[in-house]
């Protein structure tokens, strides 16, 4: 019996030996030494495809998406044999603990562990490093895996990452060229950090705007890990960056967390120590911020963490830093492998206890706010039932009239009435503190040093009424929506227009050839008052087009959009339809810059808005292409946040007048308006600080940082005064909450129209430092300067910052369709 044991035992250690043999490390299986050369996407996924076809029984290979561009997104599941046969059984378990699925779990003794790397496409090595980790767990690290699983996203932007590397390949020397001014290390606009949208990914874990987050998001939320590792690449002179994370530390973060990133931290250290390696900790990455790799996992009960090795997109396959040292992707991807390995390690020596901790995080009993209630615009609130169901977060309806607690809009404590329609968000569900996080009106903020914006308080983001409750507020399921009329025939149908919902709606029926009016006045036809912005659709304006009636239904019910029905053009209280106020929306034919000076962020913002939310036709203009462009073959022409002094010269600048005193329509976001601050023929002027700075001349070295953030505003959140008149504020009441980025301020105009402006410096939420609110009163937020028979339109604030401050929007929409409608239509 023993000799049979021994030889069984001899059998399955030799078929574990073959089953490692069999499994090809990344340079054989490339071609090429690891690190030696950028691997391009799809030969990442064929590595791991030949992995988890060599050991099915440890590693499980999972398209969970495809990006914009076509490529495929995967995930790796990798364990012991025993765990891939009950991963399912895991999983449950591990939902079971976080109350998320009913049930008692089973067994709480394997710890989940998800890497994901290459958010930012132009941070490459981390890839690299991908490959080589998955290599070392199934053949050196094999005891790891009794008691975890381990999850790899081995790349969550490719379309970023392939235009880095197919431009670095095709560009870089052969040796490589170590001078940073070699072309090599200087990657065109607008580089491989952003997604196909040009969006930065790491910063849309929470809202959800890119297909790459909205398909992770879905698995994420079926895992709920225990720890989660974003890896990331800084500047080529930066030594290695791991946790613990530096202040503020957002306040639901656990003790255990904050302990446990320690815990880590030092388990790297271990390692770098042993080879000499330089790494620092506590500093610049902090955990406050929702929308990120770390912070989202964070609030989400895990141990999330950011990983940062120096390079960047710089780097290439090897520089020289100012230190005189040649920092290879050898070197990078190498020191990316040991803190995953080591991530993995800790995770495995401490499974129970990260399983008893994890489950404790979704105790939400001592949060403050039991409930919120928020009350407003349908259309506003089904979005943001949308952005809740993308992280399965539980809503209902109130039961009651009146709620009482925190009002968003005042301030202050008060009563508010609500509808049956409104939205209750309690926080006793297993995402309370998610909960807490996206709707809490002012989150504690215990160090002004920020990485990021400081304000995104949800209410205000979607411009929406909200009170937040002490007292769990009664409730009752969400009612089912009810069925839209279907349309019959009348003089003319009415919609309202107070939503990016409306938007849409108008950019369908514009792109199906309808003539669609909209009044600048307000009028009642049919018992019903019709406000400003409102669009009208006569059947005497769309007699080209055949069965009008059934065609402008289908669009209707495509957008749940309920329309009115008139029977007449004479209005009960004037203006009549056929009023010179009641104007027809051109067809606009928009254009936006793009390339050198003009914002990779802030470009592809405008560029996935028309194309993915408004769906209406943008054409993009390079800035070097602009001295050529015949702009009379446009109507609107929208410039980006960024830095334009050579793309809007003299010259340019001329053309640019030109063609605005002719009918055409600038809108200028953000940096841009520096290009017409201050300059000849324009009223838009700077406003000039009080401040000489005196003080801030003899503050000591050490204190210069600290000290600067009194001139900041990170972005933080103001109420501003609408002139609710102006078309570019149709739709909107006598108050808008704008999120400021920072601290440019302008005066008001003087020869123009200012539709939103600050008339007080009450921060409602966010942090912003005493001298930068010293000089914002009586500024500018939106505005018109009329040029000739066309317009230039400023926005001081960037409403489609990141995507997802839903409110604004419909002011960029405003801009481009009505207002100066008297701009030629082509």
């Amino acid at each position: 019996m023993q000799k049979l044991v021994l030889v069984l035992l001899i059998l399955f250690g030799s078929l574990t030996l073959a089953s490692a043999q069999n499994i090809q490390s990344p340079s054989d299986f490339l071609g090429y030494e690891i690190g030696t050369q950028f691997s391009r996407h799809h030969q990442v996924v064929d590595y791991f495809e030949s992995v988890a076809n060599a050991v099915p029984n440890q590693v499980k290979l999972e398209e969970y998406g495809k990006t914009n561009e076509r490529r495929s997104l995967y995930l790796a599941y990798i364990s012991s044999e025993e765990n891939i046969k009950n991963l399912e059984t895991i999983r449950e378990n591990n939902l079971k603990n976080t109350g998320l699925i009913e049930g008692t779990p089973t067994s709480t003794d394997v710890a989940i562990v998800w890497l994901s790397y290459n958010v930012h496409g132009n941070e490459a090595s981390s890839t690299e490093a991908s490959m080589l980790t998955l290599y070392k767990l199934l053949t050196e690290q094999k005891d790891l895996l009794k008691n975890t699983v381990v999850i790899i996203d081995p790349c969550i932007n490719p379309d970023g990452r392939d235009r880095y590397v197919n431009w670095y390949n095709e560009t870089a020397s052969q040796p490589y060229d170590i001078d940073r001014k070699a072309s090599e290390h200087n990657e065109p606009w607008p580089g491989g950090r952003p997604n196909h949208y040009l969006f930065d990914l790491n910063r849309d874990w929470a809202w959800a705007t890119q297909i790459e987050t909205q398909k992770r998001l879905e698995v994420y939320n079926k895992w709920m890990p225990h720890i989660h590792v974003d890896f990331h690449e800084q500047g080529i002179n930066e030594p290695y960056y791991f946790a613990p994370a530096a202040e503020p530390f957002h306040e639901i973060i656990s003790d255990w967390q904050r302990n446990f990133q320690t815990q880590i931290g030092k388990n790297h250290a271990k390692y770098f120590d042993a080879e000499g390696w330089l790494f620092f900790t506590r500093e610049r990455f902090d955990l406050f911020y929702p929308s990120y790799g770390d912070t989202y996992p964070t609030y989400m009960g895990a141990i999330g963490m950011t990983y940062e090795q120096g390079g960047h997109g710089m780097a290439g396959l090897g520089i020289l830093n100012d230190e005189g040292h040649v920092l290879t992707l050898v070197e990078r991807l190498t020191h990316h492998t040991t803190t995953g390995i080591s991530t993995v390690e800790i995770a495995s020596k401490n499974a129970s206890k990260l399983n008893s901790e994890f489950a404790k995080f979704f105790d939400n009993s001592k949060l403050k706010y039991k409930s919120y209630v928020v009350s407003g615009n349908t259309d506003k609130l089904n979005s943001l039932k949308e952005l809740l169901s993308k992280h399965d977060i539980a809503f209902e309806n109130p039961s009651n009239s009146k709620v009482s607690g925190y009002n968003y809009k005042s301030a202050q404590q008060s009563t508010m009435n609500v509808t049956s329609d409104a939205m209750v968000v309690h926080t006793n569900q297993p995402k309370g503190k998610m909960v807490k996080v996206l709707f809490e009106p002012n989150a504690k903020l215990t160090d002004s040093l920020t990485y990021d914006i400081t304000a995104w308080s949800v209410p205000y983001a979607y411009g929406l009424d909200a009170i937040a409750s002490t007292s769990k507020v009664s409730s009752s399921k969400l009612f089912e929506r009810i069925e839209l009329n279907v349309l019959y025939d009348a003089y003319g149908y009415v919609s309202k227009w107070n939503s990016i919902n409306d938007a849409k709606f108008l950019a369908d029926v514009l792109q199906h050839d309808f003539k669609i009016r909209f009044t600048e006045k307000p009028f009642t036809s049919n018992g019903t008052k019709f406000e400003r912005g409102s669009l009208i659709i006569t059947k005497g304006d769309n007699k080209h087009i055949d069965k009008f009636v059934s065609k402008l239904n289908a669009i209707a019910q495509e957008h749940s959009k309920a329309l009115a029905q008139i029977n007449t053009g004479f209005s009960e209280t004037y203006p009549d339809i056929g009023s010179p106020d009641i104007k027809l929306v051109n067809k606009q034919k928009v254009a936006v810059l793009s390339g050198k000076g003009t914002s990779s962020l802030s470009y592809g913002e405008i560029w996935h808005f028309f194309e993915k939310q408004l769906q209406y036709p943008l054409t993009s203009i390079n800035t070097d292409n602009l001295n050529s462009t015949n702009l009379d073959k446009f109507n609107v022409l929208i410039i980006p946040n960024g830095y334009y002094g050579s793309a809007l010269n003299e010259a340019n600048m001329t053309k640019l007048k030109d063609w605005v005193r002719a009918g055409g329509k600038v809108i200028a976001i953000d940096g841009a308006l520096r290009s017409f601050a201050g300059k000849d023929g324009f009223s838009l002027k700077y406003k000039s600080s009080d401040d000489d700075n005196e003080d801030n001349k003899l503050t000591p070295y050490a204190d210069r940082e600290r000290e600067y953030t009194n001139q900041l505003i990170t972005g933080a959140i103001f109420k501003t005064k609408v002139d609710s008149t102006h078309p570019m504020a149709f739709g909107y009441g006598e108050d808008y909450y704008t999120l400021k980025l920072g601290s440019s301020a302008y005066d008001l105009l003087d020869g123009g129209y200012n539709v939103a402006h600050l008339d007080n410096t009450k921060v409602y939420s966010g942090f912003a430092g005493k001298d930068a609110l010293s000089n914002l009163n009586q500024t500018l937020v939106f505005g018109e300067e009329r040029m000739g028979s066309g317009s230039f339109i400023y926005f001081v604030d960037n409403t489609l910052f990141r995507s997802f401050w839903e409110n604004g929007k419909l002011f960029l929409v405003n801009a481009v369709f009505m207002v100066n409608n008297n701009a030629y239509e082509l």
